[in-house]
């Protein structure tokens, strides 16, 4: 494709998204799309950019640049009174609709939400599920509390800085100590060790203060997990990020380095795939073999457990998964995630809503804990933006006050509101492992509530709402909208309509 910028191809200049009050297209709806659309494809979020893979090493802005190129001249061209349909990351079409119907309509496998922030989303959510770890097991937060995990990768590198920002000590095991390195380069992650002993030295010092600390381990959990276990050193709480739902290409055997697996898998990937299962039984009867001596155990979704009794570890089950454990819980007090994002791109305009935020809820101790400290540690990726979870009131209130703030002048440019009907079931792989979660959360009709929620977005007011599918088989749901906070009292009434019934029906 013509990648040549000119004034009516804005998307044209570069991998990021335009800043400030200005406009290409005829209205806030559609530039707010355009200008998403490209954030998430800016190369402080995009996986791979040139390729326009968002995150997930699959997910897509776009089919194709063709495909991207078309959607980006729709947008531009569109007028407000009319609706572009995406399906699975190519334009399908413009219908008239009206001006209070959504700009955009998106569905079909990976076609991309375009409000992906980059990894604060991951860190928030896992903040949450530490901070309701915290609370259920603990009385409170989790200082003097020590956390082990393994796995640095996309989600598991995260985990240092949420539990930091939860008070508690946390040793992460990761095999690769250029992972170590680059999440501690992001902020997540304070100290790399090659010894056990060394680790546990500065872990017990931080819990014996009840200091925050985080010490990433080169090692592997196979044998760093059993051995806690024999030396009796019981973690508070015990969790995983290593990639084993796939044995082959995710979980690297104990006794190898990476450079080692990598040529192993390459010359015999049958015999790879059986060392990967019988270290992942150690690693899993490690975990078993310490939830005996006290420690709480969940999976946090990568589907260790459903390997692991398929390798014949008949009692991998003995400890539950993050969505029963945690996340369930979390949404049935009608706790859902939100995120803020200024078309401006002044960073301070994400300040002076936090500020709003923590006027407005500051007695949520989880909330304005999170809202804090993001503040001070979380580096904002392509435009600022701010992810967040709160009650469904609060989203209402929230929403409504961010756009008074551009009818008053006080932000330069409107602002994207977005929301996401999260569902557990969707990071509960492989397919064998959701459909089990589902089952026993007895949520086997998500899907038809996933729909129904898109549905109701979109006729509530949605500048733009999707619904998709994905994983290995399609067996995951996920449906989300945005709103365009623009000042005016028109859209303040479709937000307050839009945030009420936000009521993730798939989950009631």
């Amino acid at each position: 494709m013509d990648k040549t910028a000119t004034p009516d191809r804005p998307w044209a200049r570069k991998l990021g998204a335009p800043r400030g009050a200005g406009r290409t297209s005829k209205g806030w709806g559609q530039e707010a799309a355009l200008r998403m659309l490209m954030n998430c494809l800016d190369p402080e979020i995009a996986e791979n950019p040139q390729d326009l893979v968002v995150c997930g090493g699959s997910v897509r802005a776009a089919k194709d640049w063709a495909s991207f190129d078309a959607i980006a001249c729709s947008l531009g061209e569109l007028e407000s009174g009319q609706t572009l349909l995406v399906e699975a990351g190519k334009p399908a079409g413009i219908f008239p609709t009206q001006e209070s119907s959504p700009r955009v309509l998106l569905t079909g496998d990976g076609a991309g939400s375009w409000t992906y922030i980059g990894t604060q989303e991951i860190l928030d959510e896992t903040y949450e599920i530490f901070a309701a770890a915290g609370k259920k097991h603990f009385g409170g937060d989790l200082a003097g509390k020590l956390i082990v995990t393994g796995g640095m990768g996309r989600t598991g590198g995260v985990e240092p800085l949420a539990a930091t920002m939860n008070g508690a000590a946390i040793l992460c095991v990761e095999v690769d100590p250029e992972r170590i390195k680059k999440w501690m380069k992001r902020g997540s992650g304070e100290v790399m060790v090659n010894s056990l002993d060394e680790a546990l030295r500065i872990l017990k010092n931080a819990v014996r203060k009840r200091e925050a600390a985080s010490v990433g381990l080169v090692g592997n959990c196979a044998d760093v997990i059993p051995e806690l276990a024999r030396r009796g050193v019981v973690p508070d709480l015990l969790t995983d990020q290593c990639a084993a739902r796939d044995p082959l290409n995710g979980y690297v055997p104990s006794g190898l380095t990476m450079e080692q697996a990598a040529e192993l898998r390459e010359r015999d990937p049958q015999e790879y795939r059986q060392r990967a299962m019988e270290s992942i039984v150690r690693h899993v009867e490690g975990m078993l073999a310490l939830a005996k001596l006290g420690s709480t155990a969940f999976e946090y979704g990568n589907g260790i457990r459903a390997i692991a009794c398929e390798a014949g570890v008949k009692n991998a089950y003995d400890f539950p998964g993050f969505a029963d454990a945690y996340i369930r819980p979390i949404l049935a007090d009608g706790r859902r995630p939100l995120r803020y994002v200024a078309l401006s791109g002044e960073p301070e305009e994400i300040r002076r809503i936090d500020r709003l935020a923590l006027d407005m809820f500051g007695e949520d101790e989880i909330f304005s804990r999170w809202i804090r400290l993001a503040g001070k540690q979380v580096r904002f990726q392509g435009l600022p933006a701010r992810a967040c979870w709160l009650g469904r009131a609060e989203r209402v209130r929230l929403g409504v006050a961010i756009n008074d703030l551009v009818a008053r002048a006080e932000l330069k440019a409107p602002v994207v509101i977005a929301g996401e009907d999260f569902n557990p079931v969707s990071t509960a792989l492989p397919s064998r492992e959701a459909e089990r979660e589902a089952v026993h959360g007895g949520n086997v009709a998500a899907s038809d509530g996933k729909l129904l929620n898109s549905l109701l977005e979109a006729a509530s007011g949605a500048s733009w709402a999707w619904f998709q599918k994905g994983g290995e088989i399609g067996q995951w749901q996920r449906s989300g909208y945005a709103i365009v906070a623009d000042g005016t009292q028109e859209m303040g009434g479709r937000i307050e309509r839009l945030l009420t019934s936000d009521s993730g029906l798939a989950m009631a």
